[in-house]
């Protein structure tokens, strides 16, 4: 064995050797700035309470929490994603929208899959919308993180929007387009989870 092959037997030992408990701290480590914050009825944490002086947008927006788990763009990415191409009410043209589902990302942050939960999910501008988890699984909802293949930015529909598949949803699909997109918050950056 070389020295090289060594070393990595000797990382890879190390870290199966890990307690469980460090393993996941070390694997949710925020690496970049956090851009999708969830609180409320969750299980797993990565970060404090609310800091009044620092959180200054989720204050001005109501919220209040003693633990949250927050997402930067590496965590979001290597959840499993999937991709739709719905019509856009902005420009009445398709596009293709990817990202992964509501579910899995609240999944990451220890809320179970048939929890009995409300999500408020809140824009950058304050735009809530109330939805049941039930519903967000119903409609395979995503959190979309780019747009025809690219990021989205900030001061367009991202870095995050809640979206649907709103075409081909029976509930969504005979509304004019200008109506198909309410539930839909773009600039998404805070998910609330509450019991029902």
């Amino acid at each position: 064995m070389d020295k090289r092959q060594f070393l990595m037997a000797s990382v890879v030992t190390l870290g199966a050797a890990l307690p469980p408990q460090a393993q996941t701290a070390a694997s949710t480590a925020r690496t970049g700035p956090g851009l999708l914050t969830v609180t409320g009825v969750i299980t797993r944490s990565n970060r404090g309470p609310l800091d009044p002086a620092l959180d200054q947008l989720m204050l001005k927006h109501g919220a209040s929490f003693d633990q949250a788990w927050e997402f930067d763009a590496a965590m979001l990415a290597r959840l499993p994603s999937v991709a739709f191409r719905p019509t856009l009410e902005y420009d009445a043209r398709p596009h293709r929208l990817r990202g992964p589902l509501l579910s899995t990302v609240l999944g990451a942050a220890g809320v179970a899959a048939d929890a009995p939960v409300t999500l408020a999910l809140r824009a950058l501008d304050g735009y809530t919308v109330a939805l049941s988890l039930a519903d967000a699984r119903r409609y395979r909802m995503i959190v979309a993180t780019s747009l025809d293949g690219v990021p989205m930015s900030l001061g367009g529909l991202g870095p995050q929007w809640a979206v649907l598949d709103a075409d081909r949803l029976a509930d969504f699909k005979d509304k004019p387009l200008k109506e198909r997109f309410a539930q839909c918050p773009w600039g998404l950056y805070h998910i609330e989870v509450k019991p029902l």
